[in-house]
This record gives C-alpha cells, structure tokens and sequence, in this order.
C-alpha cells in the first residue's frame, strides 16, 4: 500500500497532509473517500486456473460498492478481440458481459477495430456505459460514432473529468479503416484544459496507450491519473504529478486506488488537493460471482455448439500426424501458414511443427469443422508480425532445420519462401538455397514475418526476441481464428506438399 498527497502542480507539505487526514483543517468539511477499480485488457471471459475472466471481477466490484462509498469502475479498452468466441460473434458477448458490470466508462483498445470500424460502432452502441475515444476521429472530424471524448461527474461536492485515449499504434495493429488517432499528448491538453474550465477538480485520462506514450503522458502531467492498458502491465507509481496505473491482463489482477479529496486554505483562496493509496488484488483470492458464472458459462456452451459447425472441405489429405509434422513439409504446415500470411500480408509466414497436435489424418473429401482447428492449433497462441533480414530468416529456417533427426517441434512449416536444404550436414549448415518469388532471397532485404507469440518470444529456440513489432503480442490475433476465416471464405481448400520444404536430393 502506498499513500500520497497531491495538490494540482505541487507536492503538499507534511503539515497540510496531517490537517487534511485529521480533519482539522478549518471552514472546510471532512475529507470525501473516492475508490476506482481499474482494469485493462480483458478480452476473455472465463478464468484461466483459477484467476481472472469477468465473474471474478464481478465479484471485485461488487465488494467495493458493497462499502457504499463513491465507487468509479474504469476499464483500459481492448474487449471485443480476439477470443475465441469473438471471431463468431466480433464481440458481441464481451459487451453483454462487460454491462453487467455497470462501468463508470471504457477506453477504446485497439483490439476494439479488429472487425473494421463499422462492427466497432455496432459494439459501442450496444454498451450501457460510456465508450471514451477523444482522439479516434472519423472522417467527418468527429468523435467515432457511439464513442464521447469524455465524462464529468460529481463525486460528493467534487467534480471528477475522465477523457478517453488509444494508441496511435492502432493504425497498424488493428484495422480501423477510414478512423484515424490524433496524438495522445495534444488531445490530453486539450481535454484536461477542457474539464477542467468545465469544473473539473480531478482530471483522469483512461488511455489505452503503449509505454511510450505513457512516459510521455506522464511527463506531460496534464492529467491527474493516467489509468492505462495495451501493454498488460502490471503497475502503479505515483512519483510525480501524476498517478499511473495499469493491472496486468484479463483480471487476473485488479487494481483498487483509494483517493482522498479535499480542499485546503491556499494563498488564492480554497485549494483542491487529493491523497492515493492502492491495493492490488489478486483473483485467485476471490469467490466468482454466481450469477456471472452463469452468464459466462452460457456463453461457452454456446462457443462449444458454435465449434461443431462446419467450415470447408479439404479435397486433398490432411496428415498432423506428429511423425509428418516434424520431419518435412506438410500439406496441413502449408495451409496454416498461407491462412496467416494471407491475413496479416506479411512477406512471409512461419510456424513450428511442435504446434500442431491433432495427430490424425483428414481423408479427401472431409468436412471440416471450427472444433478440428482448435484441436490442431490447441494452445491459443497469437500471431505476431515482426520485421527480420533475409540473414536472419536463413538463422531462424537452420534453427528450425536443426533437429529433424531428433523429431523436434521446432521444425519450420513456411509460407512466402522456397527452401532447399541437407539434413545430413551437420546442424546450422542445412540451408542450402532460400528463394523469394522465384529470386535468391537478399541478406540484407528486410522482409515482415508472422509467427506465433510462442516463437516470437523464443520459444523452440527461435532468436526473434530483438525484432521490431509490427504487431505485437498484445495486439496480434489468434492463429486458430485466423485459419478460420481462411477455410470459411474458400469453402474448398486444396492444399499439397508443392516444394517450398525440398531436401537436396528433391525429396
């Protein structure tokens, strides 16, 4: 627990946060407590063993309003993407879920423009809680339609402004369309002036904004509090003017900010000043509110019918047998990196061989359901999209090429590059010829790469750990709903060994 306290630009001396948390301070009335619970980035509904998903949460706000005390909800964005469930429905059960809640108000995330931005605005209006998006400008100049630049509300004989913020990064993680981002810092000078001649005592920015625009909000100290996501951090720090926070990812942690506010004889009159501590709290320590438990679970056993429906068909064989999959190139490694290249754009698209665990072969003519990738691509991973040299990928394709004689997952399923390599040369020397469109691929090109979060963090080995993000964990997809759509929009796919994966002998 930390305690502070803030008058607006200066740092209050001892002697006034005595006065103010005894209440000795004359001609003034008592101190007005103020809690807000914070979270960030919560996209999917259930509990993960045993900590998170949004009946747990419940079950935090609950308690708190249980105090009846002025109690203010705040979400950091990034909701209706990219779960499971939600490249079925674009979202629409998060918001059903999330207005149980009774927020006081959300952030656009960008993960709020995976569908486009018109599916965006369908969402926004189905909320019963403010959507606060001040610098996400349509083409008409305005605010995006269903979302408001920011609240003012009164707290005792306090006035609290909250404006909203998304990162300007959503341009490229996400797919707004014709939306554009105005810079976080000039839209927060303008809406924190704008509150607070509005009245505004308190200013808050609820942002969904990356670290660096945090730092910069944070110097800038327009705002009072900056409540924040996009990055799942999980952090508060008030050694400035301003208080940061943000809780992690998908309510495994819940931030809880007890504020003081009160006012203080000043050399212009009256002086509004504020006093923080926090609490952190752990899900896992929470009993789940039954009723959302309900809720939640009606959801998932419609996401389990949603999962037998029938996607495509395959007109040639599928084999994910774990032999197949780890020894060379497979018609099933083809068709799930060309789904992911063809959703992201990248140049090229890599995956391990140790991720795809259905062990079975898929006959001509199957019909293939939703419930047949999952089980394929089991473990929820998120594409990233990184920018890598032609040197570099030759690395990653010798370390995936490095253990074929041992069966190891790493080996590389790929799209966008034609490969020829020798198993028998030792391990690191295997490449033999990489091509790109037909040319010999250029060490010192620069090419975009999409692979999963598992091997963009190192997983199985692969050194992508320095690549610039063009999409990052955060704001990447999922694997498995991006070769969804890939089946759905083709109703028949065709896939086959075609050479990509050749051995020198041409095998």
């Amino acid at each position: 627990m930390s305690d502070s306290t803030h008058r607006r630009g200066f740092a209050a001396a001892a002697l006034a946060l005595a006065a103010v948390l005894l209440g000795v301070a004359a001609g003034f009335a008592d101190p007005v407590e103020l809690t807000i619970v914070h979270f960030n980035d919560l996209d999917r509904m259930e509990e993960r063993n045993g900590q998170g998903g949004v009946a747990r949460l419940a079950a935090v706000i609950a308690a708190e309003r249980a105090s009846d005390g002025h109690v203010l909800v705040t979400f950091g964005g990034d909701a209706i993407s990219p779960s499971l469930l939600s490249g079925f429905d674009s979202g629409a059960h998060m918001i059903d879920l999330l207005n149980r809640l009774d927020l006081t108000a959300m952030a656009i995330g960008n993960h709020e423009y995976d569908f486009g931005p018109d599916v965006a605005k369908q969402r926004f209006a189905e909320a019963t809680f403010p959507i606060l998006g001040a610098n996400n400008i349509d083409t008409d100049g305005a605010v995006i339609d269903g979302a408001r630049e920011s609240i003012l509300l009164p707290v005792d004989r306090f006035q609290v402004g909250i404006f909203g913020l998304t990162t300007l990064g959503t341009a490229v993680k996400s797919r707004p369309g014709r939306v554009t981002f105005r810079p976080v810092e000039a839209v927060a000078a303008e809406q924190a002036a704008a509150l607070r001649e509005a009245g505004a005592d308190l200013v808050i920015a609820l942002a969904h904004t990356d670290v660096t625009e945090d730092r910069a909000l944070i110097e800038q100290a327009a705002v009072d509090l900056l409540l924040s996501g996009d990055d799942h951090l999980l952090q508060v720090d008030f050694s400035g003017d301003v208080l940061f926070a943000e809780s992690g990812g998908q309510a495994a942690w819940v931030t809880v900010i007890d504020l003081l506010l009160d006012e203080e004889e000043g050399r212009d009159g009256p002086q509004f000043v504020w006093s923080p501590s926090f609490r952190i709290i752990n899900t896992a320590r929470v009993e789940p509110d039954a009723e959302t438990v309900a809720a939640v679970q009606g959801y998932l056993d419609r996401l389990s019918e949603d999962l037998a429906v029938v996607i495509g068909e395959t007109a040639t064989e599928l084999d994910s047998r774990r032999g197949t999959v780890r020894s060379g190139e497979a018609a099933i490694g083809n068709l799930f990196t060309d789904a992911v290249r063809s959703a992201t754009g990248a140049d090229v698209a890599l995956t391990n061989g140790g991720g795809i665990r259905g062990d079975r072969i898929y006959e001509p003519g199957t019909m293939l359901t939703r419930r047949d990738i999952v089980t394929e691509l089991p473990f929820g991973n998120y594409t990233v999209v990184l920018q890598i040299t032609g040197r570099d990928l030759v690395a990653a394709l010798e370390n995936g090429l490095g253990g074929i004689e041992d069966g190891a997952g790493r080996f590389p399923h790929l799209s966008g590059l034609d490969v020829v390599y020798d198993p028998d040369r030792p391990a690191g020397e295997r490449v033999i010829e990489v091509r790109r469109d037909g040319a010999a691929l250029d060490p010192n090109a620069v090419h975009t790469l999409a692979v999963n979060d598992f091997m963009a963090r190192g997983g199985d080995g692969y050194d992508f750990a320095d690549k610039p993000r063009i999409v990052d964990e955060n704001a990447g997809r999922l694997m498995t709903s991006q070769v969804i759509d890939y089946l759905a929009a083709r109703g028949s796919i065709s896939p086959a060994v075609d050479g990509r994966l050749r051995t020198l002998d041409g095998s």
